[in-house]
């Protein structure tokens, strides 16, 4: 009996909380699921994607949770339901969201979607002054025998890589045309995980005057 509480006792310290699951919200369905320090206290948060009971033209709402713990439960510490696109909205390919990651304190989202035309993108977000804020950005998109484009932006220092690459098909050979690069600053841009698609902003290059939105 005394060997059997101590062990009960041993559970109860190494796993606080063990067993407090959070329930899933009616009408929802889990998508994914991660655990990984995001707050920089040694304590590892719970972020997890639903689909909602909401549809659109595009299909289900997604909505992200994350929760942080505390002694023997979980607490909602944020949310949105517009940082992930809709089940539809990869277009061809239907469902855009690929995956979920936390890699050093930074929660990042990625999404892909397309059929001829093809798009990639991760979002990745870092918890500062109370707020998941969006510090960097990298987008994908492009076809085969047009052209692909890449855009790496730290949203923390404000720079921007952009490159264009044309391509030609001839006979099948897929070759480079013409590759446009450029490297610009654009400081001050603030975006955060609960509003991430409440507007859209949109960034003209300097140099080659591509639109870049996000």
């Amino acid at each position: 009996m005394i060997k059997y509480l101590f062990t009960a006792a041993m559970l109860l310290v190494y796993f606080p909380g063990n067993g407090q699951a959070i329930p899933i919200p009616e009408g929802y369905e889990k998508l994914d699921e991660k655990e990984g320090d995001l707050t920089n206290d040694h304590t590892a948060e719970k972020v997890i994607v639903y689909n909602t009971s909401d549809s659109t033209e595009l299909g289900k709402v997604r909505e992200i949770q994350i929760y942080k713990k505390s002694v023997d439960k979980w607490d909602l510490l944020a949310s949105s339901n517009n940082a992930i696109g809709k089940s539809e909205e990869g277009r061809m390919t239907g469902d855009p969201f690929d995956s979920i990651e936390i890699k050093d304190g930074v929660l990042l989202i990625k999404q892909s979607g397309g059929s001829n035309w093809v798009w990639s993108k991760t979002d990745k977000y870092r918890f500062q002054d109370g707020q998941f804020q969006l510090i960097g950005y990298t987008n994908y998109y492009g076809k085969a025998c047009e052209y692909f484009e890449t855009i790496d932006f730290n949203l923390l220092t404000g720079k921007i890589s952009y490159e264009k690459e044309y391509q030609d098909c001839d006979q099948g050979d897929q070759k480079i045309k013409k590759n446009e690069t450029e490297t610009f600053y654009k400081k001050g841009i603030k975006i955060y995980l609960a509003n991430r698609a409440s507007n859209e902003i949109k960034i003209v290059t300097p140099k080659y005057k591509h639109e870049i939105y996000l």
